[in-house]
């Protein structure tokens, strides 16, 4: 995929009956199959499947029931997409088999950090990865969200992954960076990312946002999880402006119009161009 040419919209297919925005909409695989063939008809560029809630608080699930959830959704919709499509786990032995079945990204919250085997089963396969920032896992990472400094901490977190990474044989331009916006991060550390975000630009690879509905935006703008659109439609437009290649969303045909909004104004292009 060719990162520089404009932002990509990576679009966000839950299959957990507990996710903070989307949860239990698409346990049937019909429905998580049906949807993911919505996306790619607005626009997405990548489909992201996620069998664990990883929302702040969220309670772990076994490997064998994350499994059971996105194998089957995976191996149908690999079969009628054209695009794309990105598991999103911590769990080598579900990257394992979505990669088997028919993905061809890894999306790791941990950074390669929860299970030792995940590097070597993205070398192996060959895969993408999105290494992102996170303080601890999901039910205790919003204890200490309070950092000395916090962008470079995360930058510097940022680049010794790289480094091991790349020395456990997955080659820099595999992978994408993640500052993971909403994890181990306050409502000020995460507009401060998201102000900050060119700095990232120092790590040398692209980066990527995922701030689509998340509780930040309520609690500056004092609105519900279904009520976030236009809140996520500014961060996309601001990730844009400031480097993001690619942008993590639910609401597909309307952040593909922001970040291309947001592309054309930076760069003087149209979308047909």
């Amino acid at each position: 995929m060719d990162l520089s040419s404009r932002p990509h919209v990576m679009g966000i297919l839950n299959i957990t009956p507990d996710s903070f925005s989307d949860g239990a909409l698409y346990l049937d695989p019909e429905r998580a199959v049906d949807r993911a063939l919505e996306m790619q008809e607005e626009g997405a560029d990548i489909i992201d499947i996620g069998g664990e809630s990883t929302r702040p608080y969220s309670a772990p699930v076994d490997a064998g029931e994350e499994l059971k959830r996105v194998v089957p959704v995976i191996e149908r919709i690999a079969a009628s997409l054209s695009l794309p499509i990105s598991i999103d786990t911590y769990k080598s032995v579900v990257a394992r088999e979505a990669l088997h079945a028919g993905a061809h990204i890894v999306n790791d919250i941990s950074g390669c950090t929860f299970d030792p085997e995940m590097p070597e089963t993205v070398a192996e396969a060959g895969a993408g990865l999105v290494v992102m920032h996170t303080r601890g896992r999901p039910d205790e990472m919003q204890a200490e969200t309070t950092y000395q400094a916090l962008v470079p901490e995360v930058i510097a977190y940022l680049g010794d992954r790289l480094s091991i990474l790349a020395s456990s044989g997955i080659p820099l331009s595999r992978i994408v960076v993640d500052p993971g916006i909403g994890f181990g991060k306050s409502t000020a550390g995460n507009l401060e990312i998201l102000r900050r975000l060119r700095e990232f630009e120092s790590l040398g690879r692209p980066v990527l946002v995922g701030s689509s509905r998340k509780t930040f935006i309520g609690k500056v703008l004092g609105r519900d999880t279904g009520e976030r659109i236009f809140g996520t439609a500014a961060t996309v437009a601001l990730a844009v402006a400031n480097g993001a290649a690619i942008v993590r969303v639910h609401d597909v045909r309307e952040m593909r119009d922001v970040a291309l909004m947001a592309h054309a104004i930076q760069n003087m292009t149209s979308a047909a161009s």
